[in-house]
């Protein structure tokens, strides 16, 4: 389905090896947050999705652990900006701004997809659900 969905959109995008059990498992044990529905769906799939460069539109598994980890226990940041572990970024837009889901009471609640911006720190909403995030990045629609 997330293939086929994406390659609807634009033919650039190049998919892995779905992801195993074991890998989707360390997300939540590092960082201990189960995957909305549908990002698990796609990692049964593809681990990530990338562009031409190999640029990740959707972050592999250990993408997703060993920046949420970097992020969320990086003393230097913890002086600069507001706690990291209510989100679960999952991609970013290569100038240092990052997409991700909000955690609340541990769990991610809802398909709304928000942007974190590295320069002011702010956290905006993007998107209602994880296609509609993967359309607007890939034809433009979703800017930071």
């Amino acid at each position: 389905m997330w293939k086929d969905y994406i390659s609807a959109i634009s033919k650039e995008y190049s998919f892995k090896q779905p992801a195993s059990n074991r890998e989707i498992t360390q997300i939540n044990e590092v960082l201990s947050v189960e995957l909305p529905k549908k990002l698990l769906e796609l990692f049964s799939e593809t681990n990530g999705v990338f562009d031409s460069f190999n640029f990740p539109l959707i972050w592999s598994t250990s993408q997703i652990v060993k920046d949420n980890s970097f992020f969320r226990n990086f003393k230097d940041y913890k002086d600069i900006y507001m706690p990291f572990d209510h989100l679960l970024f999952f991609s970013d837009n290569g100038c240092g701004d990052l997409f991700g889901y909000r955690i609340l009471n541990g769990s991610i609640q809802t398909e709304d997809i928000y942007v974190w911006n590295h320069e002011d720190d702010s956290r905006m909403w993007v998107a209602s659900s994880l296609e509609l995030f993967i359309k607007g990045l890939i034809t433009g629609e979703i800017t930071t």
